[in-house]
């Protein structure tokens, strides 16, 4: 087990910046999963780590040792690539043994470790098979076969699993998960996946635009996420966000669409006035049997078997979704329908600069926090 430290790490292309000075530490053992959308620098941050790329500015520390100028073959780090990188003339023992051949081990070494790593992975029926004679979720285990044999301080994940259909993506990434707590690996897992992500991690590392959004617990960052782009990213459907401000001492929310309703946990330290974005999840939102003030027009039905997606606009023409359990019923596209938005289900956020905005519980004193982790 190792311990990895990132610090300040950027990375420029010419004129384009892709990563803004990122600080990350893993401790030894921990599944660290870095999730973002397309360009926003995560694989860049993780080729920095392999070795695969080098750093405009900043650090790459394993176990205390800076091997930022380390070539990458001699880093002590495993990497999974997203498009297997096998060797398509090799069987799979060749496969898995190639890099330790190169490194000169024992002939008895290289058997014993082949053969516990395909014990471990199920690969012992396959050992003398070519990877074209395996199918995609085979493949990506003698991938990771391969990374499992040399032994390493570290694992990186690139993706591994974007190349498999949805059915061996759960299958392959229950078995990545118990692998790397069976192993207690330090492992770096990079995907944009975010069912993957709030699944794989011990912690998880939202990144937007080359810099951190949050770094938090899965179960923390769904919860109590950081920002807007945060809150939005993370959750299916996406979250609602609700055009508003803040009112009565910032214990209120009046809403464009023309309700007002309460905010919980304290006030909100800000002047009345301010404009906030309440979020709220489709799932948290509810169906009120009564007039509320508030109200979506329905524009789409998505029955999704045990429970129903509602898709429409609130009176300001804000799209909101509901998720509700069971069948619509009599609900119908154009109609419109009442809905509560439960106070301890909402979350406050600054419409300017997109920050969380906690409220400060009675008896805390005046003051306002982001939620930053």
């Amino acid at each position: 087990m190792a311990r990895l430290d990132l610090r300040g790490l950027a990375k420029s292309f010419a004129a384009t910046t892709v990563l803004h000075g990122i600080d990350l530490a893993l401790a030894d053992g921990e599944m660290v999963v870095i999730v973002g959308a397309s360009g926003c620098g995560k694989s860049t941050l993780l080729r920095l780590v392999a070795g695969l790329e080098s750093p405009t500015a900043g650090r790459v520390l394993l176990d205390g040792t800076d091997i930022t100028d380390t070539d990458p073959s001699r880093r002590d780090i495993a990497m999974v690539f997203q498009n297997y990188a096998l060797y398509p003339h090799m069987t799979v023992f060749g496969n898995m043994e190639y890099g330790l051949k190169l490194r000169g081990l024992p002939r008895a070494e290289i058997a014993r470790r082949v053969d516990e790593a395909a014990a471990l992975l199920g690969l012992g029926p396959l050992l003398d098979r070519r990877p074209r004679q395996l199918s995609g979720g085979q493949r990506q285990r003698v991938a990771m076969g391969r990374a499992i044999v040399r032994e390493p301080k570290l694992f990186l994940f690139d993706e591994p699993l974007s190349n498999l259909d949805a059915r061996l993506r759960v299958q392959v990434r229950a078995d990545i998960r118990r692998l790397q707590r069976r192993l207690g690996v330090t492992s770096l897992y990079v995907t944009h996946d975010q069912t993957e992500a709030m699944t794989l991690a011990d912690r998880l590392v939202v990144m937007h635009e080359g810099r951190v959004a949050q770094i938090a617990t899965p179960v923390e960052v769904f919860d109590r996420p950081a920002d807007t782009y945060v809150a939005g990213f993370i959750g299916d459907p996406a979250m609602n966000f609700c055009p508003a401000v803040l009112a009565r001492g910032g214990t209120m929310a009046a809403l464009a669409a023309g309700a007002q309703i309460p905010l919980a946990g304290g006030r909100h330290a800000a002047p009345d006035g301010t404009r906030i974005l309440i979020g709220i999840r489709p799932q948290h939102a509810e169906r009120a049997a009564a007039p509320t003030g508030l109200a979506v027009t329905i524009e789409l039905i998505e029955p999704l078997g045990s429970e129903t997606l509602l898709h429409g606009k609130l009176a300001d023409d804000t799209e909101f979704a509901l998720r509700i359990t069971g069948p619509p019923g009599p609900l119908g596209d154009g109609m419109t329908l009442p809905v509560h938005l439960p106070p301890e289900q909402l979350h406050v956020f600054d419409a300017a600069s997109g920050l969380r905005l906690d409220p400060t519980p009675p008896g805390a004193g005046v003051g306002s926090g982001s939620g930053q982790d």
